[in-house]
């Protein structure tokens, strides 16, 4: 991408300035006159360098505006008047929370993700609720169930060691990826969670 000398310019691809009589390229925008009820610029306009910083110099975002509607624009709260359809009281469970139900935007969010860790253990199945995804996945590599405990994971991993081990076996490396899938998975299984 190439990088201009100046910030906000964009390339023209056949726009003019749209100051009256002036037959540069069109490559920096500015507010176009407002909507009415729309809270933005409308419509841009599009001015070669040396217009577009007159247009700068004299711009006035509050031109036009009661003195009301400027107290409301410049409010920290503006904008936040009606709530958006994510944060309604009627919003749907997997929806963001209705903030007004909360006085800290922390517990609102610390509600959420408990109410969404609850459906996930009631999703998964009661014998693999112990285990994360990625803790099933290394039992299944050594070949266990989710109910075993510290001691049969440690017999198993020994017995699987001993048999794809070059030093136990021969010396055939045959078997070198199944014993390192084997050693990633004794290593994450050991520290799990479901044995503390």
């Amino acid at each position: 991408m190439r990088q201009h000398r100046f910030h906000g310019r964009y390339e023209s691809s056949g726009r003019e300035c749209s100051r009256p009589g002036c037959e540069e390229a069109g490559e920096f925008r500015a507010p176009g006159g407002r909507a009415s009820g729309f809270d933005g610029p409308g419509d841009y306009r599009w001015f070669c360098l040396d217009h577009v910083r007159e247009f700068n110099s004299g711009y006035d975002y509050f031109e036009g505006m009661e003195a009301e509607e400027i107290m409301r624009a410049q409010s920290p709260l503006h904008g936040w008047e009606t709530q958006t359809r994510a944060f309604r009281p009627d919003a749907g469970v997997d929806q963001a929370p209705n903030w007004a139900n909360f006085s800290d935007p922390l517990e609102a969010i610390q509600a959420r993700a408990r109410a969404h860790v609850k459906r996930r253990r009631a999703d998964m199945k009661p014998e693999n609720a112990r285990f994360t995804p990625n803790e099933r996945r290394a039992l299944e590599t050594l070949g266990l169930d989710a109910d075993i405990d510290r001691k049969t994971l440690r017999l198993r991993y020994t017995r699987l060691l001993r048999q794809y081990h070059p030093d136990h076996n021969g010396g055939d490396h045959s078997h070198a990826a199944r014993l390192q899938a084997v050693v990633e998975a004794y290593q994450l299984l050991r520290n799990a969670a479901a044995f503390t």
